[in-house]
């Protein structure tokens, strides 16, 4: 899987927040804020390109104390946004 086109992660004001590119995309109701992790985990799946779940649970396991299953679970729901 991959990012989907026209979003991308910004520090507006300290927080991190996915936003539409360009002016057609400016929704203020339609942003999403993300914490540490959840920023993190959105630049590696940029990085990689193509992705899996999978590919990101164990990434997210090397960078933080978290169980496979849990990290598992959590890239299931940020992806799931």
């Amino acid at each position: 899987m991959k990012l989907k086109k026209g979003f991308v992660l910004r520090t507006v004001c300290g927080e991190r927040i996915i936003v539409g590119e360009g002016l057609d995309a400016i929704n203020f109701g339609r942003l999403l804020c993300l914490n540490e992790t959840a920023a993190w985990l959105w630049e590696k799946a940029a990085s990689l390109g193509d992705f899996t779940i999978g590919q990101l649970a164990d990434t997210l396991c090397e960078e933080y104390d978290v169980t496979a299953e849990q990290a598992k679970q959590d890239v299931e729901a940020m992806v799931g946004e």
